[in-house]
């Protein structure tokens, strides 16, 4: 039979993925009580089917080519991965699909659990249709979060609507490796996949409307770009996506629309032509037609806004376009209409729900400072915008967010580019060398690495930082404390890198620049 309950709470988080999670706890922290609603799986996006099943797809083929590449090392590892054991590993860093682990955090944390679809009603109302068969009306005393994360786009493209084809979703959780791969997109999911999937043996082509990883500077993709070749990837840039149609045999053919036919670079295979019948990816691409058994579109998310209920409290897209949101430093919803107290502050969103940068962990960042300032408005130590770089605002979305691609060579981003920086009115300039150092000779036989940092040329302190290479990912922290703490050039200079580590890349860089 089913019921309507009425239940009210302090805050009420939509999305139970971790930045709905941790938004909760930080009004649980703060004497608030909190309730999460989720229809799916509590850890959301990232743990399941984003960033921890990816990186286990990714991993493996890292520490093999990482050991090949080490004269010693190499000679005592076979040079094929075990793709039914990547899977097993694969599906431990999901936990099966199975949240358990995760709703016992929530009960153990003090944060009350509704399974089931949400959606505002009006101000500081929010309707469920409970997963238990249950109708749930409830009541937020001081806010409703919408940590709703994001969704897929699909991409124009005629027929596509008609076949089944991979999202992210399916890739990261397939079962199997298919024979052959076509990927949609040269951002960084669908590198990172294509990658993943060409060292467990698929035949892989990529093809991209631009160019790959266009929002990074143009070395550092390059050399990803020759990572993928080195793996057999057959690559297609800037190069449209007409048509696609399911085969009689099941395998899917993608029509393209205009561009290269192949990129004819050469792969660690020793193959020279990745469009000949020599190649790794021989039967999967034909003139300008890519035949596969599996095509995974990866061509960019929106903030996944739709069916909440936003017009209910005069949030609506405009006409032909989707709806996104604008919000303050502590994640509140700018234009929402509040019936109930008149300009008084209820509607959050927080991580890829607020637009802003799609990556985990920048939205758990927003999502403490969120969770922290509702805490503070309910006890009245909070009115208004918080002061940049203090604990209620989330300076760093405007300054330095971390990115990297977890690619053989990685890509580690922070903060500006330079022309960022340009177009926001800074006097910039840049210092860019290869990573030559003794460290990275002995990290690994013929490494190949890139560098680059942004500078402020009034203030002499990083706007951002740019590396590429073997395991690069863990300089990226030193570069943002650099960027966040508008460390002055002359005191970086005194931050003495070990010798010999890859970091004595930073040393030369200063060198470089002058100093």
């Amino acid at each position: 039979m089913t019921a309507q309950l009425e239940r009210d709470f302090d805050v009420i988080v939509i999305g139970a993925g971790a930045v709905g999670e941790n938004v909760a706890d930080r009004v649980v922290r703060g004497g608030l009580t909190a309730v999460l609603i989720e229809a799916e799986l509590v850890g959301g996006e990232c743990s399941y089917w984003a960033c921890m099943p990816s990186k286990a797809l990714l991993r493996p083929g890292t520490a093999l080519h990482g050991a090949q590449t080490v004269p010693g090392a190499r000679e005592a590892v076979t040079r094929t991965l075990d793709p039914a054991a990547v899977l097993k590993r694969r599906d431990y860093f999901t936990s099966n699909w199975q949240d358990d682990g995760q709703v016992k955090w929530a009960e153990d944390t003090g944060i009350e659990l509704i399974r089931g679809h949400g959606w505002i009603t009006a101000p500081r109302q929010v309707e469920v249709a409970g997963l238990d068969g249950n109708s749930y009306a409830l009541t937020a005393r001081h806010a409703v979060v919408l940590a709703t994360g994001s969704t897929p786009n699909q991409p124009p493209v005629e027929g596509l609507q008609d076949v089944e084809y991979w999202t992210t979703r399916e890739a990261t959780s397939a079962q199997t490796v298919p024979a052959r791969l076509a990927v949609l997109g040269g951002g960084v999911a669908g590198v990172e996949l294509a990658q993943a999937y060409a060292r467990l043996g698929a035949s892989v082509t990529l093809v991209a409307r631009g160019s790959l990883l266009g929002a990074f500077p143009e070395p550092a993709a390059e050399l990803v770009a020759a990572g993928l070749r080195a793996d057999g990837v057959d690559i297609r840039l800037h190069t449209g996506t007409r048509s696609v149609h399911e085969n009689d045999d099941g395998s899917l053919t993608v029509v393209l629309d205009g561009g290269p036919q192949g990129d004819g670079k050469g792969d660690r295979k020793g193959n020279t032509d990745a469009g000949s019948a020599a190649s790794p990816a021989q039967g999967l691409a034909q003139g300008h037609t890519v035949t596969a058994d599996k095509l995974l579109v990866s061509t960019g998310r929106h903030p996944a806004l739709e069916g909440l209920g936003l017009d209910s409290v005069g949030l609506s897209a405009p006409e032909g376009k989707p709806l996104r949101l604008t919000t303050d430093s502590t994640g509140l919803v700018h234009r929402a209409t509040d019936n109930a107290v008149s300009g008084s502050p209820w509607l959050y969103a927080a991580g890829d729900a607020a637009g802003r940068a799609l990556l985990t962990h920048q939205g758990k960042y927003g999502a403490r400072a969120t969770g922290d300032a509702i805490a503070a408005r309910a006890k009245g130590e909070l009115t208004g915008e918080p002061a940049p770089w203090t604990a209620f605002a989330q300076t760093a979305y405007e300054h330095a967010v971390p990115n990297v691609v977890f690619t053989d060579p990685e890509l580690a981003n922070v903060g500006r580019t330079l022309a960022q920086a340009e177009k926001d009115g800074l006097r910039a300039s840049t210092v860019e060398l290869p990573i030559q150092v003794a460290g990275s000779s002995l990290h690994a036989e013929h490494y190949e690495g890139w560098a680059q940092l942004v500078i402020d040329e009034d203030r002499k302190v990083l706007l951002g930082a740019t590396f590429a290479g073997p395991d690069v990912a863990e300089l990226l922290h030193a570069a943002t404390i650099a960027v966040v703490g508008e460390v002055p050039l002359d005191r970086l200079w005194h931050a003495v890198p070990s010798y010999p580590t890859i970091s004595e890349v930073w040393l030369r860089l200063l060198e470089e620049y002058g100093l």
